[in-house]
């Protein structure tokens, strides 16, 4: 990478860090601490408060990388992170329980991962990008272990209050990063014809992007409304179980690292693309088998880091795919609606995976994240990668 890549890189990645800490960050104790506000006893509306970030945020995604193809990229991420920053002073001022669904809304409604994924593949030539996007989906597990790991002492010291304030905080300093750090965007997308929906929906192959990346991040969310419980089950109590996510965590990235870009590079990612998706349903697969058994923390230890693996795999990679699949004038509305379904993604795994909890149990949950994971194996089977293509519109 040259200077100006590695810096876009670095400060785009931490900005969509910052976006994701504000998802991930109430994960681990939202259910506890909202139990304390009135009307946290309703169950419905505590799952309802949890999820309305991801559907508020994939209502406006495409929205947002519409605008970024029209207005420019740096502007619409201010924007968002100004809104987030909004949303999340809502929710630490909320009395209620009904107070703070609305800023939780708010935060979402700031949804400027579309216009920084497009920024961030302006600003990189197609043979680097995908080890641009990995630190952007590194960006994204790292935010999930650190929530993980710093929620439960975040809420003891500060509450869901302060955690909502520093959300905030960090999205202002999001802003000053975007103004003072991130590299000045290229014009050429301005002066192109205007981003079009048809450019993006008529491409089977971004089609094949957007349903994984939906199946993805769905069964991302729904296996840790059964997993806790397991590693408790194998013997870890809560507040230990960062001593399992953090090693697998950072050893997956350490393995991702010295893997994807030389495979990618040598012709294969095809194979490392569909290698990490049967990967992940396998993961599902042999969860499904332990539920009703006893699982040990090791195996449950070593399924985490090969999930992780997996899913930084394609976090890294699909971003990247989709960003050189579509027309350049178009890649802020692709980006978008890519972005959106990733939120919907989020969105049906709480909600869809709380209601198999409740109905189905924790078998009836990894049952349906296999079958999700083989049915998107099966729809990606056909691509081919990026770099054999001339475009979007010859991809399938």
């Amino acid at each position: 990478m040259t200077a100006l890549e590695l810096r876009a890189s670095f400060s785009l990645a931490s900005i969509f860090g910052l976006r994701m800490l504000g998802l991930f960050l109430i994960l681990p104790v939202f259910a506890i601490e909202a139990a304390h506000y009135p009307g946290g006893d309703d169950a419905a509306m505590v799952g309802f408060t949890m999820g309305i970030y991801g559907l508020t945020q994939a209502l406006l995604q495409f929205l947002y990388g519409l605008a970024s193809d029209r207005f420019g990229r740096k502007p619409v991420i201010v924007f968002g992170l100004v809104v987030f920053a909004a949303g999340s002073l809502v929710a630490a001022l909320a009395p209620n329980l009904t107070w703070l669904a609305v800023g939780r809304a708010v935060q979402g409604a700031g949804a400027v991962s579309a216009a920084v994924t497009a920024l961030l593949a302006d600003l990189t030539r197609d043979e680097v990008r995908t080890k641009s996007m990995a630190l952007v989906g590194a960006s994204i597990g790292l935010m999930f272990a650190v929530s993980l790991v710093a929620a439960p002492v975040l809420a003891g010291w500060i509450g869901l209050v302060g955690i909502f304030a520093l959300t905030g905080v960090l999205a202002l300093l999001g802003v000053l990063g975007v103004v003072w750090w991130v590299p000045t965007e290229p014009t050429k997308h301005k002066d192109a014809p205007k981003g079009r929906l048809a450019d993006v929906l008529h491409a089977p192959a971004l089609l094949r992007l957007n349903l994984g990346v939906f199946v993805l991040h769905a069964v991302q969310l729904a296996m840790w409304l059964a997993l806790p419980a397991m590693l408790v089950q194998a013997g870890l109590s809560r507040d230990l179980h960062w001593q399992v996510y953090l090693p697998a965590v950072l050893g997956s990235f350490v393995v991702m690292g010295g893997s994807l870009f030389q495979l990618e590079k040598r012709g294969y990612l095809r194979a490392v693309f569909l290698t990490s998706i049967g990967l992940t349903a396998l993961v599902q697969a042999v969860l499904w088998s332990q539920v009703g058994g006893s699982p040990s923390v090791l195996l449950l230890g070593g399924l985490l880091f090969v999930f992780f693996y997996g899913f930084n795999v394609l976090e890294a990679s699909q971003p990247s795919m989709v960003s050189r699949l579509a027309p350049a004038h178009s890649r802020g509305a692709a980006m978008g609606v890519y972005n959106t379904l990733q939120s919907l993604g989020f969105f049906a795994g709480g909600m869809g995976g709380g209601w198999l909890m409740k109905h189905w149990g924790a078998g009836g949950l990894y049952a349906t994240c296999t079958g999700l994971m083989l049915l998107w194996l099966l729809v990606a089977w056909p691509m081919q990668a990026p770099g054999r293509l001339d475009g979007a519109a010859k991809a399938g």
